[in-house]
């Protein structure tokens, strides 16, 4: 429903105090900081070759990057629509998602580290693989490279345009602003679906590069609207214990959040499933060693929490059209399907540290670091590290920008908004 537009927003309503942003720095320190001392820690525990690092460093970028792909999707999906409820909360999804720069220079360590992390760069072992060979000419570095540096050109100048369109627009008002943006919304998707698809193939898929499954790259995306979704819920709740947006995102716009956390759950949920059911009844060997990875050796545990913790608890818990309306109910499942989205990674990548050579089943992909469930502080490090980078990098994007696109054509649509 769309009706006369409210009174003019003030700054204090649209803009971060200066304490608020002051801990952006002090937040980025502190990740720096703690993803270093997972690195001394690695380093300093024996000749392991900083295996579990480089895969506990990919776990908390990619958490991260998974993030940030969700608000890039979902500035994409409301320009493309045209949507008028969201306008009040787009501008943070842009800002999110303009991180991207940061995050490619983040990935150069995943880069660096490619030996621990991807079998396939071993040339003593593809040679003597007939799996890996036939995969040669798709899964080998200068190619690696090249795709990894596709995926970032794309995301970078898609979420750049689109924030710069966006806080042009404070400024000018330009009505042609929103159609460019708009136009542009369209080929954007279809790059973002590709590339999303591809980046799962490369950076997590190829950790077991004898398994393989098209429908990866739509789990990830799966994964990544949730995190996002997760955020953005959690986000505007501490924008407005600061005092910001308290008056402009309402229960309303929290409302149609929730139905697309849920939506999306549901839609992870179908996916995952489905992977998993045309994989069991195939019951071909080459495709069930990716799932025999992640239900033995303690990692079954985690599969059940993430269809119960991930997918049944949550689905039922944001079922209801009052959860979803309620400030402490909607903020507990955003905090809970966060974690999850968390574990979800954990279990994308950790196993393929068990991966180690004289393992039994294990192809010999790397020297022996661990067997077994590999729980360890050094993964609570990388982790905590890149949250903490990832806020401050998102503080300090918010700095001199209105949370809010202040001469957007749709904001008093988007202010004036109710859920029938």
């Amino acid at each position: 429903m769309q009706h006369a537009i409210t009174a003019p927003l003030k700054v204090e309503q649209v803009n971060l105090p200066g304490s608020t942003l002051g801990i952006s720095t002090k937040a980025m320190l502190i990740g720096l900081v703690t993803i270093g001392a997972g690195f001394l820690l690695d380093l300093m525990a024996g000749p392991k070759g900083l295996y579990h690092f480089a895969h506990a460093y990919l776990l908390g970028y990619f958490f991260c990057l998974t993030i940030a792909l969700g608000a890039l999707i979902f500035v994409c999906l409301q320009r493309l629509t045209k949507a008028g409820w969201s306008v009040v909360v787009r501008r943070l999804a842009e800002i999110v998602a303009g991180t991207m720069p940061a995050l490619a220079i983040l990935a150069i360590p995943v880069l660096v580290f490619m030996h621990q992390l991807y079998p396939w760069t071993h040339e003593e072992l593809v040679a003597n693989d007939a799996i890996l060979l036939g995969k040669s000419a798709y899964l080998n570095t200068p190619f690696f490279l090249v795709r990894v540096a596709i995926y970032f050109a794309v995301w970078i100048f898609i979420s750049r345009s689109m924030l710069s369109l966006s806080v042009r627009q404070d400024d000018s008002g330009d009505l042609a602003l929103t159609h460019k943006a708009e136009r542009l919304s369209a080929p954007a998707i279809i790059l973002f679906a590709l590339t999303i698809t591809f980046a799962g193939f490369d950076l997590l898929m190829s950790l077991d590069p004898h398994w393989f499954s098209t429908i990866y790259g739509v789990y990830v995306f799966a994964g990544s609207m949730i995190g996002f979704l997760s955020v953005a819920i959690l986000g505007v709740k501490f924008l407005q214990s600061r005092g910001v947006l308290r008056d402009v995102v309402t229960v309303e716009h929290f409302h149609d959040l929730g139905k697309l956390l849920f939506g999306f759950t549901m839609f992870w949920g179908y996916i995952a499933f489905s992977q998993f059911l045309l994989i069991w009844y195939a019951n071909i060997p080459e495709e069930t060693i990716w799932y025999e990875h992640r239900m033995s050796h303690g990692w079954g545990w985690v599969s059940l929490a993430l269809l119960f913790g991930h997918f049944v608890l949550p689905w039922c818990g944001l079922l209801s059209r009052q959860v979803k309306r309620a400030e402490k109910g909607l903020v507990f499942w955003a905090a809970w399907q966060l974690v999850m989205h968390l574990v979800d990674m954990y279990w994308l990548v950790m196993p393929a540290l068990n991966l180690a050579h004289g393992q039994e089943g294990g192809p010999g992909y790397a020297p022996a670091v661990h067997s077994g469930f590999p729980l360890h502080v050094l993964d609570a490090l990388c982790v905590l590290g890149f949250v903490a980078l990832f806020v401050g990098l998102i503080l300090r994007s918010m700095r001199g920008v209105s949370l809010v696109p202040l001469k957007d054509p749709r904001l008093g649509e988007a202010r004036a908004f109710h859920n029938f």
